[in-house]
């Protein structure tokens, strides 16, 4: 194999996996490198939910009062393992400073901004690549089971609507007309109709990597980046544990794990976590929803896919290392059945793991410095802004502006 490429992504997931796409669609010759195989990690065991309606941080001061339900329920919705409290500290006293007004309603329309070009940005690149049958944009709900939420469900719809994020307040009748798989104790939702789903995630994967190998883009897998320098602004050489190879540019899209590729070229610490994402795969369940459906009350969320049905969603924070507690993907069963007429058929179901990478401020990295391209931290929305991080760091690598404002992404932002 060549050693000298003009672009290096580091990262093979959805985000990594769109920017080495859009790059050599171009013409610009990429290598793209995965320490496993493309598309494995939290692009594999996502939701599949394209959530452009989803425009504020991961946290809000109402989480301050849940604290102590972290730490004692091994099964909440957000949970933080005890064990993990001393290394975590850092991040979350950041992500408690974030939730003040100011930079709280920065955050905020910063995401909305990002958001607001996303799904153009996925319509654009699904017709390019004819992928019309595995990217849907047919909308989703997000449903309340108690009087108390669904009012604070229209208080939401109302606020988004004002800000141009498009939603329907549904009556019961007009849920269960929409979703008539849902049970009577549903009591409406809001439907949001600028919003979609991939129904087959591995292979939108596939057929990505392999569109990108016929436009002569490089694949290596199994291939861990070990260290990344420069001799120039025009140069930087990436040492894999399967050889030297030197680029133009570099470009960093590592999900949970560019934390430790950044330090190898930058003394930036970026207060990067990993939220421990988990889901359940429900392989009897085709059919059962034509949306994806989230619960306000329960804090999960069941997407249709076509190989079943998807139960998603929860946070836990316990690093890189622990292993799985797969009883938080089992608990999915308990959540979702009383929503539904009919209980779930959980036979040969499959249980999930992965890492989400969540900045302390729930913005991502979109950024360039000399020979590196930063595009990572995307949290729960890697995939919502999959296609607008490629559109952004195709123009960056090509010395075009950029389709939106950057500045809010910036890495320069911890210095």
């Amino acid at each position: 194999m060549n050693n000298q490429y003009s672009v290096i992504v580091v990262g093979g997931g959805i985000v990594g996996l769109t920017i080495a796409l859009s790059i050599q669609q171009r013409g610009t010759d990429v290598l793209l490198l995965d320490k496993n195989q493309i598309g494995s990690g939290a692009s594999f065991g996502n939701a599949g939910h394209i959530a452009t309606e989803q425009v504020f941080p991961v946290a809000d001061p109402s989480v301050l009062k849940s604290i102590p339900s972290m730490l004692l329920d091994p099964l909440g919705a957000l949970r933080i393992d005890w064990r993990y409290i001393l290394p975590l500290t850092p991040w979350l006293l950041k992500l408690l400073g974030n939730m003040r007004h100011k930079p709280f309603m920065h955050i905020h329309r910063a995401l909305s901004m990002l958001n607001g070009a996303s799904l153009g940005a996925w319509q654009e690149f699904s017709q390019q690549w004819q992928l019309q049958d595995l990217i849907k944009i047919q909308g989703s709900l997000l449903v309340a089971e108690k009087p108390k939420t669904l009012e604070k469900l229209r208080q939401h719809g109302d606020y988004l609507n004002r800000l141009g994020v498009k939603n329907q307040l549904l009556d019961q009748s007009q849920l269960l007309s929409r979703e008539p798989e849902l049970a009577e104790n549903q009591l409406g939702g809001l439907f949001y109709p600028d919003t979609g789903h991939v129904v087959e995630l591995a292979e939108l994967h596939q057929r990505l990597e392999r569109t990108f190998v016929q436009l002569g883009g490089k694949v290596l897998t199994e291939c861990e980046v070990t260290a990344i320098n420069s001799s120039s602004a025009s140069q930087a050489y990436v040492t894999t544990s399967q050889g030297i190879f030197v680029a133009d540019k570099v470009v960093i899209a590592g999900g949970a794990f560019s934390k430790s590729l950044v330090k190898m070229v930058s003394r930036i610490n970026v207060p990067l976590e990993t939220e421990r994402g988990y889901h359940l795969m429900l392989p009897k369940e085709k059919g059962r929803l034509s949306v994806p459906v989230s619960s306000m009350d329960r804090r999960f969320i069941m997407t249709p896919m076509n190989g079943g049905l998807r139960l998603a969603g929860t946070v836990e924070y316990a690093g890189l290392k622990r292993p799985p507690n797969m009883q938080r993907a089992q608990h999915f069963l308990p959540l979702a059945n009383p929503m539904l007429k009919r209980s779930l058929d959980s036979q040969h179901n499959s249980e999930w793991m992965g890492f989400r990478p969540t900045i302390s401020d729930s913005l991502p990295v979109i950024d360039q410095k000399g020979p590196y391209v930063f595009a990572f931290g995307h949290q729960h929305l890697g995939l919502t802004h999959a296609a607008i991080t490629a559109d952004i760091v195709n123009n960056m690598i090509h010395g075009q502006p950029t389709p939106i404002d950057c500045s809010p992404f910036s890495i320069k932002r911890f210095l």
